[in-house]
Formats: C-alpha cells, structure tokens, sequence
C-alpha cells in the first residue's frame, strides 16, 4: 500500500508539471458563527471541483490521508464535542487500496462547537489537512490554517442569548490568508487529539463531550473512593518505617549503637543530661532525613519525582545502581563517601558544644552508613515519588529516620539492654549479602518499569521469572553455607534461623517454575511483569482490554451498545498487577468484563511521544502533555478528580458515569458488585 501510495503521489506531481499549472480543486471558507453567546461555531466550508472528492475523517490506516482538524492553540476557550460534517460521506470499496473508503464530493460543511471561557483572552488558531483525488489523480496533501481572536467575536458573552435566537454573524479570514500559528502558545485539546483516531465516525454520532468532568455526579452515587482520605502517605510512612529497621541490621549501623550511646552516657556524670543528649541526638537523625526528602521534593517538584519513576534513563541508571551496591555488599568493594568528609564532622563535633556538636555526629552517622542505607533510600524514594504526593519523600524519609533513631534514644535510656545485644559478627555480613541479593531483584523491577512504558520487550515475563527463580535458589543455597563471599565467616554449621530462611529462599524460587509456563503467580504479581508480555502461555484465563485508547473504545461502546469500564492503569503500578491477577482471573469478574462491558486500559505511565505537545490549563496553569501517558493522566484528573491508579470507573456511552469509582481492593465479591451495579443502571 506504501508503495502505491507513492507512486500515485509521483504520478500526481508528474502531471502538475506536464500540464504547467497548480491543480487546486479544494476552495476552503472558515469562519466564525458569533451570535453573542458563549457557545460559538466554526465552519470549515470546502467547495471541490466537479470529478474531484475529499476524504472523510479517521480513515483506516494504510490508505489515503484522512481530513484532520487541529487545534494548535486553544486559549480562552474550550472545544464542545467533534468535529462534524454537514452531509454523510459516500462510502465505497477501493481495490487499489483494498479497504472501504469514504469521501465527500460537491460542497460540504464542517462544523467545530466551541465555548468561549475567556473573550479578553480568546485565541483560536490551528489548521485542516486533507487529500483530494479524482478519477486519474491523487494530489499531495494540503494544509489550510486558519486562526481567530477577540476581535472576531462579540465582547459582552456573559449577557448574551442563546445562540439560535439571535441571526448569524459570520467572521471569515480572507480566502488566500494563510496566518502563521503563534508557536509560543501552542495547544491541542486531548480530545480532538484522540478524536484522530477514531475509526468510522459519521455523521448523526452523539456529540457530547466525552472529556467533561463528571466529578459531581460521581460524589452522587456516593463515591467512596474520591471522598475517602489519602493513604498513600500511611504506606509509605511504614514503608520508610520498614526500611529503617532493615537498615539497623546492616554492618554499616548496627555497631555504631553501643557505640554511640555508650559516648553519650560517659560524656557526662549526670545521667538525666546523657539521656537528654541521646534524644536530641535522635532527633537529630530525624531532622536530617527529612530534610533531605523536603529538599528533594522542593527541586524536582512532585510531578518531576512521579514522572522519574517511570522515566526511562532514570530506572536504567536506577537498576545499574542497586546491581553496583548489590556487588560491593557481595564483598567486590567498598563502597563509602570520602573520608575527607566524615573526618571533617568528627573535627566539628568535638569543636562544637552543646546541641551543634550532636547535630554534626548525626551527620557523621548518615555518612558513615551511607554504603548501606543508600539503597534502601533510593528505593524508599523512587516510591514515593510514584505515589505523586508532594509530601512523599518527606514522609518517607520521616519514617525511616525514625525507625533509625529509636535504638539510639532506647538504649540510652535503657543502657543495660545493650548487655542483651547481639555482638557485631560474621551475622552482619550475611545481613550485607542477602540485602545484596534482594538488590539484585529488585534491580530488575526497575528495568522492568523501564521496558514496560518504552516498549521495548526485552525483558519479557518468562525472562524476568528465570532470573528471579536463579536468584532466590542461589540466596537459598547461600545460606545454607554452600557458597562464601570475601568477607564471609565459615559456616561451621547451618543454625535454625539460616535454615528456615533457605528453605523459604528455595522453595520460593521452585514455586516461580510454573510461571514459565503462565502460571499467574499472584504473589510476584505486583513485581513481574504482566502475562501479556510472556510469549509462552499455558493460562487463559487473564483478561486484555479490547482499546489502549480512549476515544475509541468508547466510539465501539457506542455502536455496541455497551457499557465502558475504564482501567487507568501504569506498567509501574504494583497494585494494578495485583488486581489483574488476584481480581480479573475470577471466572465471574473475567465473563462481566469480556462480555458485558468494553474495557479500556489506560496506562498513565505510557512514554509514547504525542505527534504534537498538548497545552492545557489546569487549576490556572498552563501544563505541557508530551506523551500518551500524560494524556490519560491528565483525563483522570480532569474527568474523574483523582490520580491514583488503579482506579476504576463505569461509563455509559456519552461518558456519563454508572456508579461511584473502585479503587484497589481485592475482595471479589465487592468487585462483582461494583461491576453489577453499573449494568443495572446503564440504559443505551
């Protein structure tokens, strides 16, 4: 088809010059119906010659060019549904191109609906591509720009009637006027981007406006789910507060207890002064981490973090990261901060007195133990900022210090405890080289992120469960003493907790084997990536959506008369594969789905670049969308007031909702609910 597209284009541009003369057998006429109100109308009227036809919109793809309007700037005024044409297309079967094509001939009008928001800042420019053929000829295709301002509608909207009882005032560029677009304030409206894709729509199709918010009529029904508070920060305080405690039993901390409390309780006779200096101390800590995750968040912003987490060179460079830190915690190197420094704050604290001196040894800590909390940190870090809270790293970064400084504070308090204590060892070590393997697994998640939102399938599910099954069955083997790092101690003989702990190791890589074969695994569900990339499948029972694309599952909703259920989904999310597995798969959720509705997965982390940057505005800023992703994102907020994925909403066919959203939860009965509810009030 490429190839005879071609040569029709040669064959056309041959003729033009044979014949000495510009064939142009499209005359355009745009303008602007203004009678006063706010809703607005522009008419793209096009004249053709006789034996000359232009192709309708949203033809298939591999034919010829399809007739598209864009909108490139769009300011001080919104887009009321599609673009619509005055007459229905002929619609014929082309054997050169072997598909069912659809064209107009004579005179015909198109018709964009618009709403003025702001008159005083009203901007509208952008431009028509289109293709023209006759019996002989298929001439390139052309652009025709048009673009209107304030001055080419009323001032006084806000007291202006309705548009059909007042008489038509048309502003019309002149014919030949072709104004450049302004491309500082360039701007598409994510609905007439979508629109393009949209196959067979014609003429008498449902006009609304499938991206108007419908926020209030979701709080309604009781939405739950929008009305509930965040939890986000919750987890990821007790994530951070987790990673804290991991922390502690690294080599790099847990020495540094008895030794730092019993600096405090000789530092002075007085007991009660000791205690009081070990809590500032921790308190020191706290301040600290914080800090760092409020400077982080404050230079990169929250959406800057959210789009990290799923950025490729950053999950990339993330992945090489944790497998550097997993191969010096196997005993390859030593990986530390410059002495420089921390022989620097040592010379401070003993300079400082008072509270000053303490904050420079909390310093020293996080320096010292950076080779061993810096992984935890990163990994603390890169999940909160997916979770798209500006106040994220902050919490999290509150938790882990937390979780760090307790043991300081607690045992100064209580010294005698540290008697209790386990003494530093050859146990730490292997603290050290378990974390190293779990690095090294979690290592591929990032990578997998990566693969996942670029496309580029090179780390397929079946890939990702093999290195995973070779890494658990190698930690298990490890802690079994079958294998010895550098900085080892011999294992003269396997204690009970070793035990326990390979035979979980072990028998966990030997439960991922059927994965290999499609096994859901739910689970890993959270961490591998979805079965749809797993090129040997045994299972079925998975569910896919039918559309990654919004505009046009509801187009085929439509026709079908059916309901929607729109998935707003990320390759990054864990909870969305754990919904997948653990929620889809149940027969009765997998026949609702496929049979009963039209799903459409939109991933809000897809780094799919638009064919243009689209310019919204969004709580009186001016937002760039430069990807597919940031598109779905943006419908999210826009349409349904939320950002959190998963999250699910039940749609009728003019995008109206059919119940309150659905949000993580793995109860199946719920779920089956949810989706019932929406079939009992959905009337096509």
């Amino acid at each position: 088809m490429r190839k005879i597209y071609t040569i029709l284009m040669l064959f056309a541009l041959a003729t033009v010059v044979v014949q000495g003369q510009i064939k142009t057998p499209a005359k355009w006429k745009i303008g602007l119906v203004d009678s006063g109100a706010p809703e607005k109308t522009i008419v793209f009227t096009v004249s053709l010659d006789d034996g000359w036809h232009l192709y309708d919109m949203n033809l298939p793809s591999g034919g010829p060019i399809s007739t598209s309007f864009t909108f490139e700037t769009l300011i001080g005024a919104e887009l009321i549904g599609q673009t619509e044409p005055s007459t229905p297309p002929v619609s014929k079967y082309e054997e050169m191109f072997e598909m069912e094509l659809r064209w107009y001939e004579g005179t015909v009008a198109f018709t964009q609906h618009i709403k003025v928001t702001d008159p005083k800042k009203f901007k509208i420019a952008g431009e028509v591509e289109y293709m023209t053929c006759d019996d002989a000829n298929c001439l390139p295709p052309e652009r025709k720009s048009f673009r209107f301002d304030r001055k080419d509608i009323k001032t006084n909207v806000s007291t202006a009637t309705p548009l059909e009882e007042e008489s038509d005032e048309v502003a019309v560029p002149e014919e030949d006027e072709d104004p450049a677009v302004d491309a500082e304030t360039t701007s598409l409206d994510p609905a007439e981007e979508q629109g393009a894709v949209i196959a067979g729509k014609t003429a008498g199709a449902a006009k609304g406006n499938l991206w108007t918010p419908v926020i209030d009529e979701m709080k309604a029904f009781g939405d739950a789910t929008l009305q509930a508070p965040d939890m986000s920060g919750l987890f990821i305080f007790f994530a951070g507060f987790l990673g804290g405690l991991l922390a502690l039993l690294t080599p790099c901390v847990w020495p540094m207890i008895p030794m730092t409390v019993s600096f405090f309780l000789k530092r002075t006779k007085d007991r009660k002064k000791a205690i009081r200096d070990a809590l500032t101390y921790g308190l020191a800590i706290i301040l600290i981490y914080l800090t760092m995750g409020l400077v982080l968040t404050g230079i990169f912003g929250a959406s800057a973090l959210n789009d990290l987490a799923t950025n490729a060179v950053f999950n990339v460079l993330f992945c090489l990261l944790l497998v550097l830190f997993a191969v010096s915690f196997f005993g390859a190197f030593e990986l530390a901060l410059p002495a420089s420094w921390t022989s620097k704050l040592d010379r401070k604290a003993d300079s400082a007195t008072g509270w000053l001196s303490i904050f420079f040894m909390a310093f020293t800590l996080a320096l010292v133990s950076f080779s061993c909390t810096g992984p935890i940190i990163g990994t603390l870090l890169v999940q909160a900022a997916a979770m798209g809270s500006i106040a994220g790293p902050a919490i999290g970064m509150f938790g882990f210090a937390l979780a760090l400084s307790i043991p300081f504070a607690l045992f100064a308090v209580f010294p005698n405890l540290l008697q209790n204590m386990p003494k530093s060892g050859g146990w730490l070590n292997s603290v050290k080289v378990v974390l190293g393997f779990l690095e090294l697994a979690l290592a591929l998640k990032f990578l997998s992120v990566a693969d996942l939102a670029y496309g580029w399938g090179i780390l397929d599910r079946e890939v990702f469960i093999v290195l995973w099954i070779v890494i658990f069955a190698l930690l298990g083997v490890y802690l079994l003493g079958k294998i010895r790092f550098a900085h080892d101690s011999e294992v003269r003989y396997v204690s009970v907790p070793r035990l326990f702990l390979a035979m979980i190791s072990l028998s966990f890589a030997v439960y991922m084997f059927p994965g290999l074969w499609g096994a859901p695994l739910k689970s890993i569900s959270a961490f591998a990536p979805p079965l749809s990339t797993q090129d040997f499948n045994l299972y079925d029972n998975e569910v896919h959506a039918a559309f990654d694309d919004y505009e046009a599952g509801m187009q085929y909703a439509r026709r079908a008369g059916k309901p929607v259920m729109i998935d707003f989904s990320g390759f990054g999310c864990v909870n969305c594969r754990k919904m997948e597995a653990a929620v889809w798969t149940d027969p009765r959720v997998k026949q609702l789905l496929e049979k009963d509705y039209v799903l459409i997965t939109l991933f809000v982390d897809d780094k799919t670049k638009l064919p243009r940057p689209v310019e919204v505005e969004e709580h009186g800023r001016i937002r760039r969308l430069k990807t597919v992703g940031d598109q779905w994102s943006y419908l999210q907020r826009s349409k349904f007031g939320a950002n959190a994925q998963p999250f699910y909403v039940l749609l009728d066919n003019e995008g109206r909702p059919l119940g309150p959203s659905y949000a993580y939860n793995e109860d199946i009965s719920q779920y089956i609910k949810f989706l019932q509810d929406g079939l009992a009030n959905y009337h096509p």
